[in-house]
């Protein structure tokens, strides 16, 4: 009798980001190409210019909002 061998692609895993949190993110970036998103306290500070910076605002935006989004990890 063969036992079959549980593949460890096919594990059901939960996401890390709700949808929410990529909507959040997607709107993010778009003002960022734009170039009205803006950096800082009630967004009086400078213009946004790289990516990671948007992607970070966009998540921040999310947890505010109270979106699935992880806890931030000091760097």
């Amino acid at each position: 009798m063969a036992t079959k061998k549980k593949s460890s692609s096919r594990r059901s895993r939960t996401r890390k980001y709700g949808r929410a949190a990529g909507k959040s993110v997607k709107s993010a970036m778009h003002r960022e190409k734009k170039g009205t998103l803006r950096s800082g306290q009630g967004g009086k500070g400078g213009r946004v210019k790289s990516r990671k910076q948007a992607i970070a605002i966009g998540l921040s935006e999310a947890r505010k909002k109270g979106a699935k989004v992880p806890k931030k990890h000091a760097s």
